[in-house]
């Protein structure tokens, strides 16, 4: 969530950086400031008022002791006539700091001055690629293929006991799902994440700390029995392990990582480009989090992109970063670079992570400060990457390692799998 006093400090340079993101309803940035324009004058005839009952009740108080009753008695009327003025501007300053925050949660993060302006994936930049595509033999298949023939997927049973876009993985399917997710933790916990398992639901306040309330695009799957929600990703439980919450100096950095299922509608999703595991509604994935001072923010950054390329460059994987522009940024995002690996026998690139620097867009919603080393409070920065998403590594290497006689498992994960191929 912005800050009230950045959209006062510079009006026009916030709606600038707004458009980059193609955000249309500029206007609220002006209507902010009027709304906070209003919400400090009564707030200051609030304390006005409130100075007023306090002194004549100190006076009140004079008065009995000089035994002059009949005044104290006419000072106590008029404090109660104060008290219902303060009464009537508390009232008001409920009402108004709604209309401001109603207003304000509205407004998506600033992009950061490096992120390409662009509406459409297309105008991201390819800010790096690397690795070899493999040259597949004539008679390679796509992995949704590849699963029916070693039965190691089933999307119809998956389908039978939920929906569509849930698969169930079985025998060495789901080995490989458990190699991957206990490769990635060992990977992180290695280079100093502290491991967690969080719940894989969440409160209503939780999920506003992070943003993914209010769920403008529907992708949240909603308990509305107790009004929990299905976590979209294990950054929402774990970076609420820090919401309300001040911490030392000395604390930072934080760097924590989860193994979760993630839970998305995926509303009209359709077509070639969300076969087999392409897209699914239920999914892992191993997460890395990051909760640093503000002036490291953008090293941390770069620290967790070099991260996960390497992560990914230990499965043999030809890989593309990409720094996402303006317009396909999430919401809270001020920076974001994707990481993309090559499918081989689909011929075309797949997300597997994505690696963002919020600033303190979530920490303002939770809460999250730090006493820097002379005493004041200041909000802390968050970041998240994922290190990394399941089903499209999954995918790529089934894809890109088949042979005529099998599955070749990367070396890095045999150990983990417990065997050379499938």
């Amino acid at each position: 969530m912005l800050q009230v006093n950045v959209l006062r400090n510079n009006p026009q340079w916030v709606k600038e950086r707004l458009a980059v993101k193609n955000f249309k309803q500029l206007d609220l940035v002006d209507e902010i400031i009027l709304l906070d324009d209003e919400r400090k004058r009564i707030q200051s005839e609030f304390d006005n008022t409130q100075a007023k009952v306090n002194t004549a009740s100190k006076e009140i108080g004079k008065l009995m002791g000089q035994g002059k009753k009949e005044e104290a008695e006419g000072m106590k009327q008029q404090v109660a006539s104060y008290k219902i003025q303060v009464a009537a501007f508390n009232d008001e300053l409920i009402q108004i700091e709604k209309q401001l925050q109603d207003k304000i949660i509205v407004l998506p993060n600033l992009p950061a001055q490096i992120v390409p302006i662009g509406k459409t994936p297309e105008e991201n930049v390819v800010a790096k690629e690397a690795g070899v595509k493999p040259t597949l033999f004539a008679n390679a298949v796509p992995h949704w293929d590849l699963i029916k023939k070693y039965d190691i997927v089933d999307f119809e049973t998956g389908a039978k006991i939920t929906g569509s876009g849930f698969p169930l993985f079985k025998g060495k399917g789901a080995k490989l799902q458990r190699a991957l997710v206990q490769y990635f933790l060992d990977y992180n916990t290695a280079a100093g994440y502290t491991e967690y398992i969080p719940p894989f639901m969440v409160n209503e306040a939780s999920a506003f700390a992070t943003g993914q309330l209010p769920d403008k695009e529907g992708q949240m799957y909603h308990a509305t029995a107790d009004n929990f929600y299905l976590i979209p990703t294990a950054e929402v439980p774990v970076t609420n392990i820090y919401r309300d919450t001040i911490l030392k100096e000395d604390d930072l950095p934080i760097k924590m990582t989860a193994y979760s299922p993630c839970f998305r509608r995926e509303a009209g999703s359709f077509g070639k480009d969300v076969r087999g595991l392409n897209r699914v509604h239920q999914f892992e994935k191993v997460e890395i989090i990051q909760i640093v001072k503000p002036e490291t923010s953008y090293e941390a950054l770069d620290a967790m992109v070099a991260h996960v390329e390497k992560l990914i460059q230990s499965m043999e994987l030809p890989y593309r970063i990409l720094r996402l522009c303006g317009g396909d940024m999430s919401f809270t995002s001020a920076l974001t670079y994707d990481f993309e690996v090559y499918s081989a026998a689909q011929e075309r690139w797949l997300e597997v992570s994505s690696v963002s620097n919020f600033e303190n867009f979530q920490t303002n919603r939770l809460k999250c400060r730090f006493k820097d080393a002379n005493g004041k409070m200041q909000l802390t920065h968050s970041l998240n990457g994922s290190s990394l998403a399941l089903p499209r590594i999954m995918a790529a290497l089934l894809e890109n390692n088949q042979t005529e006689n099998g599955i070749n498992i990367p070396k890095v994960l045999q150990p983990y799998f417990g065997a050379a191929n499938i």
